[in-house]
Protein backbone atom coordinates (compact mmCIF):
# COMPACT_ATOMS: atom_id res chain seq x y z
CA UNK A 1 0.00 0.00 0.00
CA UNK A 2 0.91 3.50 -1.06
CA UNK A 3 2.00 6.14 1.45
CA UNK A 4 1.49 9.38 -0.22
CA UNK A 5 -1.99 10.54 0.84
CA UNK A 6 -4.03 13.43 -0.47
CA UNK A 7 -6.94 15.66 1.14
CA UNK A 8 -9.98 15.35 -0.98
CA UNK A 9 -13.36 16.87 -0.01
CA UNK A 10 -16.37 14.71 0.07
CA UNK A 11 -19.31 15.74 1.11
CA UNK A 12 -19.47 18.08 2.31
CA UNK A 13 -15.65 16.99 4.90
CA UNK A 14 -11.91 17.06 3.96
CA UNK A 15 -11.00 13.26 3.25
CA UNK A 16 -7.64 11.54 3.08
CA UNK A 17 -7.50 9.74 0.12
CA UNK A 18 -4.00 8.10 -1.58
CA UNK A 19 -3.14 9.63 -4.25
CA UNK A 20 -1.31 6.46 -5.26
CA UNK A 21 -3.88 3.51 -4.20
CA UNK A 22 -3.86 -0.33 -5.56
CA UNK A 23 -6.99 0.48 -7.38
CA UNK A 24 -9.70 2.80 -8.66
CA UNK A 25 -13.19 1.71 -9.30
CA UNK A 26 -15.07 3.94 -11.39
CA UNK A 27 -18.61 3.44 -10.55
CA UNK A 28 -20.64 3.11 -6.97
CA UNK A 29 -23.36 1.21 -8.04
CA UNK A 30 -24.53 -2.79 -6.78
CA UNK A 31 -21.00 -3.63 -8.27
CA UNK A 32 -18.91 -0.79 -7.53
CA UNK A 33 -19.91 -1.49 -3.96
CA UNK A 34 -19.60 -4.73 -3.50
CA UNK A 35 -16.77 -4.79 -5.38
CA UNK A 36 -15.45 -1.72 -2.97
CA UNK A 37 -15.92 -4.29 0.22
CA UNK A 38 -13.96 -7.33 -1.03
CA UNK A 39 -11.02 -4.78 -1.72
CA UNK A 40 -11.21 -3.14 1.63
CA UNK A 41 -11.02 -6.83 2.89
CA UNK A 42 -7.96 -8.05 0.57
CA UNK A 43 -6.19 -4.97 2.40
CA UNK A 44 -5.86 -3.33 -0.84
CA UNK A 45 -5.40 0.73 -0.94
CA UNK A 46 -8.61 2.25 -3.56
CA UNK A 47 -10.50 5.16 -4.23
CA UNK A 48 -13.73 5.33 -5.47
CA UNK A 49 -15.12 7.69 -7.97
CA UNK A 50 -18.75 8.13 -8.62
CA UNK A 51 -20.57 10.34 -11.18
CA UNK A 52 -24.03 10.58 -8.88
CA UNK A 53 -24.39 12.34 -5.36
CA UNK A 54 -25.42 9.71 -4.63
CA UNK A 55 -25.29 5.83 -4.53
CA UNK A 56 -26.61 3.39 -6.31
CA UNK A 57 -26.24 3.41 -10.06
CA UNK A 58 -29.10 2.29 -11.88
CA UNK A 59 -31.38 2.86 -8.92
CA UNK A 60 -30.53 6.55 -8.06
CA UNK A 61 -30.75 7.78 -11.82
CA UNK A 62 -33.98 5.90 -12.55
CA UNK A 63 -36.33 7.21 -10.73
CA UNK A 64 -39.09 7.73 -13.16
CA UNK A 65 -42.92 6.82 -12.17
CA UNK A 66 -43.09 3.39 -12.01
CA UNK A 67 -39.78 2.40 -12.04
CA UNK A 68 -39.33 -1.82 -11.04
CA UNK A 69 -37.00 -4.13 -11.14
CA UNK A 70 -38.32 -7.08 -13.85
CA UNK A 71 -36.29 -9.95 -11.19
CA UNK A 72 -37.91 -10.70 -8.52
CA UNK A 73 -36.72 -9.38 -5.00
CA UNK A 74 -36.07 -12.10 -3.10
CA UNK A 75 -33.61 -13.00 -6.03
CA UNK A 76 -32.29 -9.46 -6.86
CA UNK A 77 -30.42 -9.28 -3.53
CA UNK A 78 -26.21 -9.69 -2.33
CA UNK A 79 -25.50 -13.14 -1.57
CA UNK A 80 -22.05 -12.78 0.26
CA UNK A 81 -23.27 -12.76 3.60
CA UNK A 82 -26.30 -14.73 5.32
CA UNK A 83 -26.86 -11.98 7.88
CA UNK A 84 -27.88 -9.37 5.17
CA UNK A 85 -29.93 -12.28 3.37
CA UNK A 86 -32.23 -12.97 6.96
CA UNK A 87 -32.48 -9.32 7.95
CA UNK A 88 -33.66 -7.52 5.17
CA UNK A 89 -37.34 -7.26 4.50
CA UNK A 90 -38.85 -7.11 1.15
CA UNK A 91 -42.10 -5.83 0.75
CA UNK A 92 -43.07 -6.96 -2.48
CA UNK A 93 -42.66 -9.67 -5.12
CA UNK A 94 -41.08 -6.98 -7.42
CA UNK A 95 -39.74 -4.59 -5.80
CA UNK A 96 -39.97 -0.61 -6.71
CA UNK A 97 -36.91 1.87 -6.96
CA UNK A 98 -37.66 3.93 -4.25
CA UNK A 99 -37.51 0.28 -1.99
CA UNK A 100 -34.03 -1.25 -3.97
CA UNK A 101 -32.27 2.05 -3.47
CA UNK A 102 -33.51 1.91 0.53
CA UNK A 103 -32.14 -1.87 0.15
CA UNK A 104 -28.44 -0.50 -1.35
CA UNK A 105 -28.34 2.45 1.37
CA UNK A 106 -28.83 0.03 3.81
CA UNK A 107 -25.90 -2.36 2.41
CA UNK A 108 -23.77 0.67 2.68
CA UNK A 109 -24.56 1.43 6.36
CA UNK A 110 -24.15 -1.48 7.62
CA UNK A 111 -20.48 -2.18 6.28
CA UNK A 112 -19.57 1.19 6.67
CA UNK A 113 -19.13 1.93 2.00
CA UNK A 114 -20.48 5.76 2.12
CA UNK A 115 -17.02 6.98 3.42
CA UNK A 116 -15.06 5.57 1.16
CA UNK A 117 -17.26 6.70 -2.03
CA UNK A 118 -16.58 10.17 -3.96
CA UNK A 119 -19.47 10.80 -5.51
CA UNK A 120 -20.08 13.69 -7.57
CA UNK A 121 -16.64 12.90 -9.45
CA UNK A 122 -16.52 11.79 -13.12
CA UNK A 123 -13.92 10.15 -14.24
CA UNK A 124 -12.74 11.81 -17.88
CA UNK A 125 -9.54 9.39 -19.00
CA UNK A 126 -7.35 6.62 -18.04
CA UNK A 127 -4.11 5.74 -19.14
CA UNK A 128 -1.60 3.32 -19.00
CA UNK A 129 1.89 4.76 -18.15
CA UNK A 130 3.89 1.80 -18.98
CA UNK A 131 3.05 0.58 -14.80
CA UNK A 132 0.08 2.13 -13.87
CA UNK A 133 -3.34 4.07 -14.73
CA UNK A 134 -2.93 7.68 -15.15
CA UNK A 135 -7.02 8.30 -13.53
CA UNK A 136 -8.22 11.51 -14.37
CA UNK A 137 -11.40 13.05 -13.12
CA UNK A 138 -13.10 16.40 -13.55
CA UNK A 139 -12.54 17.64 -10.00
CA UNK A 140 -9.67 17.60 -11.58
CA UNK A 141 -7.40 15.45 -9.95
CA UNK A 142 -5.55 12.81 -11.79
CA UNK A 143 -4.34 9.31 -9.89
CA UNK A 144 -2.18 6.33 -10.39
CA UNK A 145 -3.46 3.42 -10.08
CA UNK A 146 -1.87 -0.04 -10.53
CA UNK A 147 -5.33 -1.53 -11.51
CA UNK A 148 -8.97 -0.22 -12.41
CA UNK A 149 -12.00 -1.69 -12.71
CA UNK A 150 -14.56 -0.47 -14.17
CA UNK A 151 -18.20 -0.37 -12.66
CA UNK A 152 -20.13 1.38 -14.61
CA UNK A 153 -23.16 -0.43 -15.61
CA UNK A 154 -24.97 -1.83 -18.70
CA UNK A 155 -27.51 0.52 -18.97
CA UNK A 156 -26.19 3.57 -17.67
CA UNK A 157 -25.45 5.92 -20.42
CA UNK A 158 -28.14 7.35 -22.06
CA UNK A 159 -29.17 7.36 -25.47
CA UNK A 160 -28.25 10.35 -27.40
CA UNK A 161 -31.40 12.28 -28.60
CA UNK A 162 -31.64 13.33 -32.30
CA UNK A 163 -34.88 14.71 -33.05
CA UNK A 164 -35.37 17.61 -35.22
CA UNK A 165 -36.85 20.22 -33.34
CA UNK A 166 -36.32 19.58 -29.74
CA UNK A 167 -34.54 22.45 -28.61
CA UNK A 168 -37.33 24.47 -29.73
CA UNK A 169 -40.11 23.07 -27.26
CA UNK A 170 -41.20 25.60 -25.00
CA UNK A 171 -43.11 22.74 -22.42
CA UNK A 172 -41.00 20.19 -20.18
CA UNK A 173 -38.84 17.62 -21.28
CA UNK A 174 -38.16 14.87 -19.01
CA UNK A 175 -35.96 11.71 -19.79
CA UNK A 176 -36.72 8.53 -17.69
CA UNK A 177 -32.71 7.82 -17.84
CA UNK A 178 -32.46 11.19 -15.72
CA UNK A 179 -35.40 11.75 -13.43
CA UNK A 180 -35.35 14.57 -11.35
CA UNK A 181 -35.90 13.72 -7.57
CA UNK A 182 -38.93 15.82 -6.93
CA UNK A 183 -41.99 14.03 -8.00
CA UNK A 184 -43.43 15.45 -11.74
CA UNK A 185 -47.07 15.89 -11.01
CA UNK A 186 -48.78 15.94 -14.31
CA UNK A 187 -52.45 15.93 -13.51
CA UNK A 188 -54.42 18.13 -15.84
CA UNK A 189 -51.23 18.25 -18.49
CA UNK A 190 -51.14 16.97 -21.45
CA UNK A 191 -48.30 14.63 -22.09
CA UNK A 192 -46.59 12.35 -24.72
CA UNK A 193 -43.95 9.69 -24.61
CA UNK A 194 -41.73 8.79 -26.88
CA UNK A 195 -40.20 5.26 -26.54
CA UNK A 196 -42.08 1.85 -25.69
CA UNK A 197 -38.96 -0.09 -23.94
CA UNK A 198 -39.06 -1.32 -20.44
CA UNK A 199 -38.80 2.30 -18.74
CA UNK A 200 -41.73 2.93 -21.62
CA UNK A 201 -44.44 0.41 -20.65
CA UNK A 202 -43.79 1.01 -17.15
CA UNK A 203 -44.38 4.69 -16.47
CA UNK A 204 -47.15 4.90 -18.96
CA UNK A 205 -49.58 3.16 -16.92
CA UNK A 206 -48.69 6.07 -13.64
CA UNK A 207 -48.81 8.64 -16.09
CA UNK A 208 -52.15 7.75 -17.72
CA UNK A 209 -53.65 7.84 -14.16
CA UNK A 210 -52.68 11.74 -13.83
CA UNK A 211 -52.18 13.20 -17.71
CA UNK A 212 -55.64 14.62 -19.18
CA UNK A 213 -54.12 14.00 -22.31
CA UNK A 214 -51.72 11.09 -23.07
CA UNK A 215 -50.01 10.52 -26.23
CA UNK A 216 -47.31 7.33 -26.99
CA UNK A 217 -45.15 7.53 -29.62
CA UNK A 218 -43.95 3.83 -30.35
CA UNK A 219 -41.64 2.83 -33.46
CA UNK A 220 -41.36 -1.22 -32.06
CA UNK A 221 -43.83 -3.05 -30.62
CA UNK A 222 -42.52 -5.19 -27.86
CA UNK A 223 -43.57 -8.74 -26.18
CA UNK A 224 -44.73 -7.97 -22.85
CA UNK A 225 -45.79 -10.56 -20.04
CA UNK A 226 -47.90 -9.78 -16.80
CA UNK A 227 -45.74 -9.02 -13.99
CA UNK A 228 -48.35 -10.36 -11.52
CA UNK A 229 -46.61 -8.05 -8.51
CA UNK A 230 -48.26 -8.61 -4.49
CA UNK A 231 -47.11 -7.99 -1.49
CA UNK A 232 -44.71 -10.57 0.06
CA UNK A 233 -46.07 -12.52 3.14
CA UNK A 234 -43.52 -12.97 5.86
CA UNK A 235 -44.52 -16.98 5.49
CA UNK A 236 -43.41 -16.51 1.66
CA UNK A 237 -40.56 -14.66 2.77
CA UNK A 238 -39.73 -16.70 5.82
CA UNK A 239 -39.92 -19.95 3.01
CA UNK A 240 -37.80 -18.38 0.61
CA UNK A 241 -35.24 -17.36 3.41
CA UNK A 242 -35.00 -20.46 5.09
CA UNK A 243 -33.83 -22.39 1.51
CA UNK A 244 -31.40 -19.64 0.47
CA UNK A 245 -28.20 -21.88 0.29
CA UNK A 246 -29.92 -24.06 -2.26
CA UNK A 247 -32.11 -20.90 -4.10
CA UNK A 248 -28.38 -19.22 -4.66
CA UNK A 249 -26.83 -22.85 -5.89
CA UNK A 250 -29.56 -23.25 -8.36
CA UNK A 251 -29.33 -19.27 -9.38
CA UNK A 252 -25.59 -19.64 -10.19
CA UNK A 253 -25.96 -22.67 -12.02
CA UNK A 254 -29.10 -22.02 -14.34
CA UNK A 255 -28.86 -19.93 -17.96
CA UNK A 256 -29.92 -16.68 -16.18
CA UNK A 257 -29.21 -16.76 -12.88
CA UNK A 258 -32.32 -17.06 -12.28
CA UNK A 259 -34.33 -20.11 -10.16
CA UNK A 260 -36.97 -21.85 -12.81
CA UNK A 261 -36.08 -25.12 -14.82
CA UNK A 262 -35.72 -24.69 -18.47
CA UNK A 263 -37.91 -27.19 -20.05
CA UNK A 264 -36.53 -30.09 -21.53
CA UNK A 265 -38.98 -30.66 -24.25
CA UNK A 266 -39.74 -29.15 -27.55
CA UNK A 267 -42.95 -26.79 -27.86
CA UNK A 268 -43.13 -28.80 -31.49
CA UNK A 269 -43.55 -32.06 -29.92
CA UNK A 270 -46.37 -30.75 -27.94
CA UNK A 271 -50.11 -30.33 -29.22
CA UNK A 272 -51.67 -27.50 -29.87
CA UNK A 273 -53.75 -27.40 -26.96
CA UNK A 274 -51.05 -28.34 -24.62
CA UNK A 275 -48.72 -25.58 -25.50
CA UNK A 276 -51.88 -23.65 -24.64
CA UNK A 277 -52.08 -25.21 -21.28
CA UNK A 278 -48.52 -24.20 -20.72
CA UNK A 279 -48.81 -20.81 -22.01
CA UNK A 280 -51.92 -19.91 -20.01
CA UNK A 281 -50.35 -21.57 -17.13
CA UNK A 282 -46.97 -19.22 -17.59
CA UNK A 283 -49.41 -15.98 -18.61
CA UNK A 284 -51.01 -16.32 -15.22
CA UNK A 285 -48.04 -17.17 -12.96
CA UNK A 286 -46.15 -13.68 -14.33
CA UNK A 287 -42.82 -13.25 -14.85
CA UNK A 288 -39.56 -13.41 -17.40
CA UNK A 289 -38.61 -17.24 -16.48
CA UNK A 290 -42.21 -18.71 -16.64
CA UNK A 291 -42.95 -18.73 -20.44
CA UNK A 292 -39.59 -20.89 -20.91
CA UNK A 293 -40.57 -23.26 -18.51
CA UNK A 294 -42.13 -26.11 -20.21
CA UNK A 295 -40.12 -25.65 -23.43
CA UNK A 296 -36.58 -25.77 -24.05
CA UNK A 297 -36.44 -24.56 -27.92
CA UNK A 298 -38.47 -21.08 -28.05
CA UNK A 299 -35.10 -19.40 -28.18
CA UNK A 300 -33.96 -21.37 -30.49
CA UNK A 301 -36.10 -22.65 -32.99
CA UNK A 302 -38.31 -20.19 -35.15
CA UNK A 303 -41.35 -22.64 -35.74
CA UNK A 304 -41.27 -22.99 -31.67
CA UNK A 305 -40.88 -19.34 -31.07
CA UNK A 306 -43.98 -18.71 -33.17
CA UNK A 307 -46.07 -20.99 -30.98
CA UNK A 308 -45.03 -18.57 -28.21
CA UNK A 309 -45.22 -14.94 -29.86
CA UNK A 310 -48.89 -15.96 -31.64
CA UNK A 311 -49.96 -16.97 -28.41
CA UNK A 312 -48.88 -13.11 -26.90
CA UNK A 313 -50.14 -11.39 -30.02
CA UNK A 314 -53.48 -12.96 -29.29
CA UNK A 315 -53.50 -12.11 -26.15
CA UNK A 316 -52.95 -8.33 -26.82
CA UNK A 317 -55.97 -8.57 -29.32
CA UNK A 318 -58.04 -9.75 -25.99
CA UNK A 319 -57.16 -6.93 -24.17
CA UNK A 320 -56.70 -4.42 -26.70
CA UNK A 321 -60.53 -2.73 -27.59
CA UNK A 322 -59.67 -1.20 -30.51
CA UNK A 323 -58.41 -3.53 -32.99
CA UNK A 324 -56.11 -0.77 -35.15
CA UNK A 325 -54.70 0.03 -31.65
CA UNK A 326 -54.14 -3.89 -30.77
CA UNK A 327 -52.52 -4.56 -34.29
CA UNK A 328 -50.28 -1.86 -33.58
CA UNK A 329 -48.71 -3.10 -30.34
CA UNK A 330 -48.46 -6.60 -31.71
CA UNK A 331 -44.89 -7.38 -32.57
CA UNK A 332 -44.68 -8.73 -35.79
CA UNK A 333 -40.88 -7.66 -36.83
CA UNK A 334 -39.03 -9.74 -34.36
CA UNK A 335 -39.04 -12.92 -32.56
CA UNK A 336 -39.99 -13.69 -28.52
CA UNK A 337 -36.82 -12.98 -26.46
CA UNK A 338 -34.70 -11.64 -29.03
CA UNK A 339 -35.41 -7.95 -27.47
CA UNK A 340 -35.87 -7.71 -23.45
CA UNK A 341 -39.49 -8.68 -22.68
CA UNK A 342 -41.00 -6.34 -20.30
CA UNK A 343 -42.73 -7.12 -17.26
CA UNK A 344 -46.18 -4.76 -17.21
CA UNK A 345 -48.88 -4.01 -15.08
CA UNK A 346 -51.87 -3.13 -16.52
CA UNK A 347 -49.89 -1.39 -19.57
CA UNK A 348 -52.29 -2.65 -22.56
CA UNK A 349 -55.17 -2.04 -20.55
CA UNK A 350 -54.08 1.52 -20.54
CA UNK A 351 -54.77 2.12 -24.25
CA UNK A 352 -58.61 1.19 -23.69
CA UNK A 353 -59.01 4.49 -21.35
CA UNK A 354 -60.33 7.37 -23.65
CA UNK A 355 -57.71 9.72 -23.19
CA UNK A 356 -55.22 7.56 -24.53
CA UNK A 357 -53.85 7.23 -27.98
CA UNK A 358 -51.06 5.25 -29.42
CA UNK A 359 -49.20 6.86 -32.67
CA UNK A 360 -47.15 4.26 -34.49
CA UNK A 361 -44.19 5.75 -35.91
CA UNK A 362 -43.22 3.00 -38.25
CA UNK A 363 -46.89 4.33 -40.31
CA UNK A 364 -46.84 8.12 -38.95
CA UNK A 365 -42.98 9.35 -38.38
CA UNK A 366 -42.42 11.95 -36.28
CA UNK A 367 -41.32 15.30 -38.50
CA UNK A 368 -40.54 17.71 -36.01
CA UNK A 369 -40.88 19.17 -32.69
CA UNK A 370 -42.45 22.30 -32.27
CA UNK A 371 -42.68 24.64 -29.91
CA UNK A 372 -45.86 23.62 -28.68
CA UNK A 373 -46.35 20.06 -29.50
CA UNK A 374 -44.94 16.85 -32.26
CA UNK A 375 -45.65 17.46 -35.64
CA UNK A 376 -46.13 13.85 -37.54
CA UNK A 377 -46.17 13.10 -41.28
CA UNK A 378 -50.45 13.23 -40.84
CA UNK A 379 -51.06 15.49 -37.70
CA UNK A 380 -50.20 18.10 -34.86
CA UNK A 381 -50.35 16.95 -31.46
CA UNK A 382 -50.20 19.79 -28.95
CA UNK A 383 -48.76 18.68 -25.15
CA UNK A 384 -47.74 20.39 -22.00
CA UNK A 385 -44.72 17.53 -21.39
CA UNK A 386 -42.29 15.51 -23.31
CA UNK A 387 -41.25 12.38 -21.50
CA UNK A 388 -38.15 11.01 -23.46
CA UNK A 389 -38.10 6.81 -22.59
CA UNK A 390 -35.55 6.04 -25.46
CA UNK A 391 -33.26 3.77 -23.57
CA UNK A 392 -29.39 3.48 -23.53
CA UNK A 393 -26.32 3.34 -25.38
CA UNK A 394 -25.98 -0.49 -23.76
CA UNK A 395 -23.02 -2.28 -22.55
CA UNK A 396 -20.18 -0.09 -24.20
CA UNK A 397 -21.36 3.18 -24.31
CA UNK A 398 -20.58 3.99 -20.40
CA UNK A 399 -17.13 2.85 -21.35
CA UNK A 400 -16.71 4.35 -24.52
CA UNK A 401 -17.31 7.66 -22.55
CA UNK A 402 -14.00 7.89 -20.78
CA UNK A 403 -11.38 8.70 -22.88
CA UNK A 404 -9.13 4.87 -22.06
CA UNK A 405 -5.67 4.52 -23.75
CA UNK A 406 -3.75 1.70 -23.09
CA UNK A 407 -0.75 0.52 -24.56
CA UNK A 408 1.31 2.33 -27.17
CA UNK A 409 -1.89 4.87 -26.94
CA UNK A 410 -4.27 2.34 -28.18
CA UNK A 411 -7.92 4.07 -27.81
CA UNK A 412 -10.14 1.83 -26.48
CA UNK A 413 -12.68 3.51 -28.96
CA UNK A 414 -10.32 2.25 -32.19
CA UNK A 415 -9.64 -1.19 -30.68
CA UNK A 416 -13.73 -1.58 -30.11
CA UNK A 417 -14.27 0.25 -33.62
CA UNK A 418 -15.72 -2.48 -35.06
CA UNK A 419 -17.86 -3.92 -32.33
CA UNK A 420 -16.74 -4.61 -28.27
CA UNK A 421 -14.07 -7.58 -27.86
CA UNK A 422 -13.18 -9.04 -24.74
CA UNK A 423 -11.95 -12.16 -22.93
CA UNK A 424 -14.22 -13.55 -21.33
CA UNK A 425 -16.56 -9.78 -20.74
CA UNK A 426 -13.34 -9.42 -18.01
CA UNK A 427 -10.71 -8.09 -19.82
CA UNK A 428 -9.39 -6.16 -23.55
CA UNK A 429 -6.36 -7.00 -24.85
CA UNK A 430 -4.29 -4.06 -24.85
CA UNK A 431 -5.45 -2.49 -21.77
CA UNK A 432 -3.11 -4.40 -18.74
CA UNK A 433 -4.86 -3.83 -14.97
CA UNK A 434 -7.96 -2.73 -16.50
CA UNK A 435 -11.05 -4.98 -15.22
CA UNK A 436 -14.87 -4.40 -16.43
CA UNK A 437 -17.57 -6.06 -14.38
CA UNK A 438 -20.42 -7.63 -16.63
CA UNK A 439 -18.60 -6.52 -19.61
CA UNK A 440 -19.46 -7.24 -23.31
CA UNK A 441 -18.71 -10.82 -23.76
CA UNK A 442 -20.09 -11.87 -20.39
CA UNK A 443 -24.28 -12.97 -19.63
CA UNK A 444 -24.69 -9.45 -18.26
CA UNK A 445 -27.97 -8.01 -19.08
CA UNK A 446 -29.08 -11.61 -20.20
CA UNK A 447 -29.12 -12.37 -16.94
CA UNK A 448 -30.47 -11.72 -13.24
CA UNK A 449 -27.38 -8.85 -12.88
CA UNK A 450 -26.89 -9.09 -9.43
CA UNK A 451 -25.76 -12.76 -9.72
CA UNK A 452 -23.65 -11.72 -12.66
CA UNK A 453 -21.96 -8.75 -11.06
CA UNK A 454 -21.31 -10.90 -7.39
CA UNK A 455 -19.31 -13.53 -10.03
CA UNK A 456 -17.43 -10.91 -11.78
CA UNK A 457 -16.40 -9.10 -8.58
CA UNK A 458 -15.46 -12.18 -6.66
CA UNK A 459 -13.43 -13.62 -9.71
CA UNK A 460 -11.35 -10.52 -10.11
CA UNK A 461 -10.74 -10.06 -6.17
CA UNK A 462 -9.46 -14.02 -6.59
CA UNK A 463 -7.41 -12.43 -9.48
CA UNK A 464 -5.99 -9.64 -7.77
CA UNK A 465 -4.91 -11.98 -4.59
CA UNK A 466 -3.08 -14.44 -6.84
CA UNK A 467 -1.42 -11.59 -8.84
CA UNK A 468 0.04 -10.20 -6.13
CA UNK A 469 0.98 -6.87 -7.59
CA UNK A 470 1.88 -8.57 -11.17
CA UNK A 471 0.23 -7.19 -14.67
CA UNK A 472 -2.11 -9.22 -16.20
CA UNK A 473 -3.28 -8.75 -19.96
CA UNK A 474 -5.75 -10.69 -22.02
CA UNK A 475 -3.52 -12.52 -24.68
CA UNK A 476 -4.84 -11.72 -28.10
CA UNK A 477 -5.34 -14.99 -29.53
CA UNK A 478 -7.05 -15.89 -26.27
CA UNK A 479 -9.80 -12.81 -26.46
CA UNK A 480 -10.02 -13.56 -30.51
CA UNK A 481 -11.00 -17.06 -29.39
CA UNK A 482 -13.48 -16.28 -26.75
CA UNK A 483 -15.37 -13.37 -29.25
CA UNK A 484 -15.74 -16.21 -31.77
CA UNK A 485 -17.47 -17.81 -28.79
CA UNK A 486 -19.66 -15.65 -28.16
CA UNK A 487 -20.82 -15.15 -31.93
CA UNK A 488 -20.90 -18.86 -32.21
CA UNK A 489 -22.81 -19.45 -29.66
CA UNK A 490 -25.35 -16.26 -30.26
CA UNK A 491 -25.73 -17.71 -34.40
CA UNK A 492 -27.27 -21.29 -32.53
CA UNK A 493 -30.13 -18.64 -31.20
CA UNK A 494 -32.48 -16.70 -32.51
CA UNK A 495 -30.79 -13.54 -31.30
CA UNK A 496 -29.57 -11.84 -34.48
CA UNK A 497 -33.27 -11.81 -35.71
CA UNK A 498 -33.47 -8.17 -34.33
CA UNK A 499 -33.06 -5.13 -34.22
CA UNK A 500 -32.40 -4.83 -30.43
CA UNK A 501 -29.83 -2.63 -28.35
CA UNK A 502 -28.21 -6.26 -27.50
CA UNK A 503 -26.90 -5.83 -30.62
CA UNK A 504 -26.89 -2.24 -30.53
CA UNK A 505 -29.13 -1.16 -33.07
CA UNK A 506 -30.79 1.00 -31.23
CA UNK A 507 -27.84 3.37 -31.76
CA UNK A 508 -27.27 4.59 -35.38
CA UNK A 509 -23.77 3.82 -36.83
CA UNK A 510 -23.06 1.01 -33.51
CA UNK A 511 -21.48 -1.83 -34.97
CA UNK A 512 -24.24 -4.95 -35.43
CA UNK A 513 -22.38 -7.44 -32.89
CA UNK A 514 -24.30 -9.33 -30.39
CA UNK A 515 -22.65 -8.18 -27.06
CA UNK A 516 -23.66 -10.27 -24.22
CA UNK A 517 -23.07 -14.30 -24.27
CA UNK A 518 -25.62 -16.09 -24.65
CA UNK A 519 -24.12 -19.49 -23.42
CA UNK A 520 -25.82 -19.47 -19.82
CA UNK A 521 -24.98 -17.80 -16.68
CA UNK A 522 -23.90 -21.30 -15.21
CA UNK A 523 -21.86 -22.38 -18.24
CA UNK A 524 -19.87 -18.94 -18.06
CA UNK A 525 -19.45 -19.98 -14.79
CA UNK A 526 -17.56 -22.84 -14.78
CA UNK A 527 -15.47 -21.58 -18.09
CA UNK A 528 -14.38 -18.33 -15.65
CA UNK A 529 -13.80 -21.41 -12.74
CA UNK A 530 -11.82 -23.44 -14.92
CA UNK A 531 -9.49 -20.69 -16.61
CA UNK A 532 -8.42 -19.24 -12.83
CA UNK A 533 -7.74 -22.79 -11.54
CA UNK A 534 -5.36 -23.14 -14.97
CA UNK A 535 -3.14 -20.78 -13.59
CA UNK A 536 -5.27 -17.65 -15.50
CA UNK A 537 -5.35 -19.41 -18.73
CA UNK A 538 -5.76 -17.14 -21.83
CA UNK A 539 -4.09 -13.83 -19.94
CA UNK A 540 -0.44 -13.12 -19.78
CA UNK A 541 0.97 -12.34 -16.35
CA UNK A 542 4.43 -9.98 -15.72
CA UNK A 543 6.49 -8.99 -13.66
CA UNK A 544 5.81 -5.10 -13.02
CA UNK A 545 7.27 -3.18 -15.54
Amino acid sequence: MTSDRMEVPVAGRAMSRPSSPDVVVVGAGLAGLYQMHRLRRLGLSYRVFEAGSGIGGTWFWNRYPGARCDVESLQYSYSFSEELEQEWKWTERYPTQPEILRYIEHVAQRYDLHRDVELDTRVTSAVWDGERWAITTDRPETVSARYVIYATGCLSQPREIDIPGLDNFRGNVWSTARWPHDDVDFTGRRVAVIGTGSSGVQLIPVIAQQAAELTVFQRTANYIIPARNAPLSPQAQQEHKANYPTHRRLARESPAGLLGVQGQTSALDATAEERRQAFEQAWSTGGLTALRADYHDLSLDPAANRTVSDFLRDKIRSIVCDPETAEALAPSDHPFGTKRPCLDTGYFQTYNLDHVRLVDLRTTPITTITTHGIQTTDQHIEIDDLVLATGFDAMTGALLAIDIRGRHGLRLADAWADGPTTYLGLQIAGFPNMFTITGPGSPSVLSNMIVSIEQHVDWISDCLTHLNGQVIEASPHAQQRWVAHVAETADQTLMNHANSWYVGANIPGKPRVVMPYVGGVGRYRAICDKVAAAGYEGFVLTPPE
